[in-house]
């Protein structure tokens, strides 16, 4: 592994993707939350007993498809570093997200292989 041992939580509906990303995340020894909607993300972040390092957030979400869910979870963990994963990137939902405080937007489809030095470089840029 490359740098630290991470929490990442995953924050995507799609279950197969979900999977893929732990997996890829998993093997590279970070420690995976996984959450499939809006409020299960929110949950997870509340109940953990350890702050989250990055969350990787999917824009579109059976309960959330706008940046509502991103500007709650920059509030309730401010340490943390968010990687906005989407399919939709527009210019207005690129431009609200940086300034709600992503560090990154993933265009989707992405390469799997990338995702473990973007959550590496996420973590570096997070909030002091």
């Amino acid at each position: 592994m490359d740098g630290p041992a991470l929490r990442v939580l995953v924050v995507e509906d799609e279950l197969l993707l979900r999977w893929s990303i732990a997996e890829i995340l998993g093997q590279s020894g970070h420690t995976v939350l996984e959450a499939s909607d809006g409020a299960s993300a929110i949950l997870a972040l509340t109940a953990a007993t350890e702050p989250v390092d990055v969350v990787l957030l999917d824009y579109r979400l059976p309960d959330s498809n706008d940046l509502t869910l991103l500007a709650t979870i920059r509030r309730l963990t401010p340490g943390s570093s968010v990687v906005l994963m989407t399919a939709y990137g527009t210019p207005e939902v690129t431009e609200g997200a940086l300034q709600l405080g992503v560090c990154r937007i993933l265009s989707k489809p992405f390469d799997m292989h990338d995702l473990a030095p973007v959550v590496l470089q996420a973590y570096g840029s997070r909030p002091p």
